[in-house]
């Protein structure tokens, strides 16, 4: 009876979001684990099947920290963005456009979705430029040189299109190139909020190790249920939003600034929460509102 109630508070969204785009980002942290990426490509496959059309951005920085503590290169963090020099950005490139992408359209696959892996310098999805040296949020007052860390230039989501046009769901490594070639580590927010914007999408969905934005990490009961964008800037600034999630945060407002309809931060770790976000009236989360 449960299941049947559930179905019936479900068939208005069913209805409502048929035809629409969402992109959803996934943290490399918030996959490292077979079982998470299974619930995973399990919620995936009924929102495609529903008629939503669906686009993947996937992250990988614990994947990608994993492999410099293995090589005995260190990893250097500044706000919760990596500072990426010419060793690390090698190793960007093989764990973002190898073993992630593979290993999330493997698990699409088990679920029966036909999804498809591209980096983001494919056919200039992504143009970016070298970051110039500057101060950031969370990172004090000193000026960070990021290294090989790109800012978007220019977005073509047309191959994109191609790919959800043949019901293949894109599966995006965060990867850029400048034009004469050059490829950058882009932050996965960053990615995930402007080909939100391109598409101007109906949800842009970040998920993330946590449930939200928390103002306690050790304690559930301080997550945020909605928060606004004067509201957000503030905590940042006094330091109550930090690390990691200061960049998903402004990446956030960037893109509800720029037309996406509605922004989400939740966890991926928890089972199916993809789900109850979308398709439950009470949802999960948190809600970034203008």
């Amino acid at each position: 009876m449960q299941d049947v109630t559930l179905l019936k508070e479900s068939l208005p969204y069913f209805r409502r979001f048929r035809g629409t785009t969402f992109v959803i980002k996934i943290g490399g942290e918030a996959i490292k684990d077979r079982e998470t990426l299974t619930n995973f490509a399990e919620d995936i496959a009924l929102i495609s099947s529903v008629g939503i059309r669906v686009v993947i951005v996937h992250g990988g920085g614990h994947q990608i920290s994993e492999v410099q503590e293995m090589l005995g290169i260190e990893t250097k963090m500044v706000g919760g963005r990596r500072v990426t020099d010419e060793k690390t950005l090698d190793i960007v490139k093989m764990v973002l456009a190898g073993k992630m992408s593979v290993e999330i359209v493997a698990a699409l696959k088990a679920q029966g979705v036909g999804a498809m892996g591209v980096s983001a310098v494919s056919a200039g999805i992504i143009e970016g430029r070298r970051r110039p040296p500057r101060k950031v949020s969370g990172g004090g007052d000193e000026i960070v040189d990021f290294g090989f860390v790109g800012d978007i230039v220019n977005a073509d989501i047309s191959a994109l299109n191609l790919l959800l046009g043949n019901g293949l769901v894109p599966v995006l490594s965060p990867l850029g190139a400048d034009s004469e070639g050059n490829i950058y580590n882009m932050n996965a927010d960053l990615v995930a909020s402007r080909i939100a914007a391109e598409f101007k999408a109906e949800k842009l969905l970040l998920m993330t190790a946590v449930p939200g934005v928390m103002v306690d990490l050790k304690d559930r009961t301080t997550l945020i249920s909605q928060i606004t964008a004067s509201e957000a800037r503030e905590s940042i600034r006094k330091g109550m939003i930090a690390g990691g999630m200061i960049p998903k945060v402004e990446e956030s407002l960037r893109a509800l600034e720029s037309g996406v309809k509605q922004v989400h931060i939740l966890s991926a770790v928890e089972p199916h929460q993809l789900m109850l976000e979308i398709f439950t009236q009470s949802g999960c989360g948190t809600m970034l509102l203008p």
